[in-house]
Parts: C-alpha cells; structure tokens; sequence
C-alpha cells in the first residue's frame, strides 16, 4: 500500500458524502495502491451506519475502512489514523474539505520527486456559503484557508509558522517515529476552541530535519459554513490561537533559553495588548478584525497561566 486517505470526523454523516465522492472521482492514479479511512472520533450520529452503508456497495480498485477513536480531539484521531494507515504516505482530510480530482496523485508525485519533504501542505480555497464581507479578508485565513501563490516552497516555522493539517500529507515513518503518541494540545474539544494540534505535530517532524513544504498543484475547496464568519466564532477561534501560543513558543526553543524568553515575551505581549487596547479601544465592539485581533492578543498573554492550569488538571485526573 503506498497512500493512505485519513479523514478524521465528528458528528459528519452529513459532511462525509461530499468527500467521499471526490475521492471516488480521483484521476490518473497510474496504478497507486492506495486505501481511505474514515476516523470516527466518537460521533453521535449516524457516521458508522453511514460508512456501512459506503461499504456495502463499494466497486472500486481501492478500499474503504472504518476506524473508531473514543478519545475526543482532532489529535487523537490523527495519531490513531497514522497507527491503522497501510500506505507509506498519508492524506489527512477534514470532513468538510474537497479534493481536486488529482489531489492524490500529485501528493504522491510531489513526495516521490522532493525524499527530504517530510509533509507537504496543500493549496487551500474557501468555498463559503455565504460570501465573506471584504472587511474580514485579513483574518480569512485563521479558517485554514492557504492560498500562498502558485510556486512550491519551504515553510521557514520560526518566521511564518506551519501550515493547517487540513488537506496535509506526511510521510507516514516521519510521523510515526518522531510525533509523540500523546501530544499536548489534542484539537478543540466540546466548547473549547485551544487548537494548534497540526503545528505541534509539525514541530516534530520538523524538529528532526524534514522539511515542510507547500504545494500549490494539491488543490482543496474547504466548506465554510456562514456560521463561522460570525463574531461569536471568530473571536472563540482567535483566543485559542493565541492560548495555544506559549506551547509552540516553548517547543521552539532550547530548554535553558525558556525560563528568559518566558519573561521576554511576558512584557512583550503586555506591551502589545495595551498599545493596541488604546489605539482601537473606540471600534473593538464594531469592527469584528479588531476585536478578533484583541483576542488574539488577550489569549496570547494569559496562554501560559492558561496552559499551566490545563497541565495541573491532567495531572489530578490521571492521579
């Protein structure tokens, strides 16, 4: 088996068709071996009784399977599809993401034509139900949409990050050898909106000397739903953007470093919420990118006291 589809779901037995049918319309194959699974992670609904009824009808060269994962978060589906993968390389798709119809077979040549990628990004469009007012355009892509131009590059973490696991292709042994079982930020779960769990993922595998690349030709249509260009959301989104940021913070640097940056960056990011509290305090309630960025910035500051709770509670639950 040489490529592995993972599509991680909750509650997405409405989602689920749509991508699956991309999947099934996949072009120039070339004879790739290849398999999907669908990674329930503890649904409601009706999503295995859906993946049965797939199954059962199923006629075609490459396999369906079904995976259950009870524990709740984006990052435990995603370590268990890599444990149940058979292909050397694997394709993480959310339920609400559409692959090109030659989404697969460029994965697998980008792979095959760059031995140091040990993931590669795709290009990624939003494809809105509604469309989104030009005034949220600077936040747009907080909804995991990747549109950076159309020539493959290097992601450089330290200076722009890495990219959402969205339509994310990584070498299965890269992650598997290097990628802890159980990592610290597992996905947003229930209410909770502290995500970041793909770059923390990324961070290991990058940490060890793959590179991470972005491919423009791996094309995704990813379906945004009007609710998620609501204040409500985008805010919730942002501050657990910036809650997860002492995390990857720490991650970047050296162990005897971090006790300096802490301080640093603690009157950094004070610095950064008064100065933008009083330059904007008149239009935070209006205008949505500047309450979003205020969050942001908010979630930023208290992220390590906020990390530092989390921490304490896993620690009594477990003892």
């Amino acid at each position: 088996m040489e490529f592995t589809v993972a599509i991680p779901t909750y509650n997405g037995a409405i989602r689920l068709p749509k991508v699956i049918e991309h999947l099934q319309a996949q072009v120039d194959l070339e004879g790739l071996k290849w398999e999907i699974i669908i990674v329930d992670n503890n649904s409601q609904d009706s999503t295995s009784e859906l993946v049965n009824q797939y199954q059962e009808n199923w006629n075609y060269p490459f396999t369906l399977r079904y995976v259950l994962e009870e524990k709740q978060g984006a990052g435990f589906a995603r370590a268990r599809a890599i444990v149940e993968a058979q292909g050397d390389i694997v394709g993480f798709l959310d339920d609400d993401n559409l692959p090109a119809v030659n989404w697969v077979i460029e994965a697998y040549r980008f792979l095959q034509a760059y031995p140091k990628a040990g993931a590669i990004a795709s290009q990624i469009h939003g494809k809105f139900e509604v469309a989104p007012p030009e005034s949220l355009k600077p936040i747009l892509f907080y909804l995991a949409i990747t549109e950076r131009g159309d020539n493959p590059h290097v992601y450089e973490p330290r200076r722009i990050g890495f990219p959402p696991s969205a339509g994310l292709v990584v070498r299965r042994n890269a992650w598997k050898d290097n990628v802890p079982t159980n990592l610290f930020l597992v996905g947003r779960v229930g209410s909770s909106m502290l995500g970041s769990e793909d770059a923390e993922a990324l961070f290991y595998i990058h940490k060890v000397g793959w590179e991470i690349w972005y491919n423009p030709a791996m094309e995704v249509e990813h379906i945004i739903p009007a609710w998620r260009l609501e204040r409500n959301y985008l805010t919730s989104l942002m501050r657990g953007v910036g809650l997860a940021r002492h995390h990857l913070r720490m991650l970047l640097a050296k162990s005897w470093q971090r006790p300096f940056i802490f301080v640093v960056y603690l009157f950094s990011d004070i610095r950064k919420v008064l100065l933008y509290f009083l330059r904007y305090r008149s239009v935070i309630s209006s205008d949505v990118v500047v309450a979003c960025e205020m969050e942001r910035l908010i979630g930023t500051l208290i992220s390590p006291f906020y990390l530092w709770r989390v921490k304490i509670n896993r620690f009594l639950r477990i003892y």
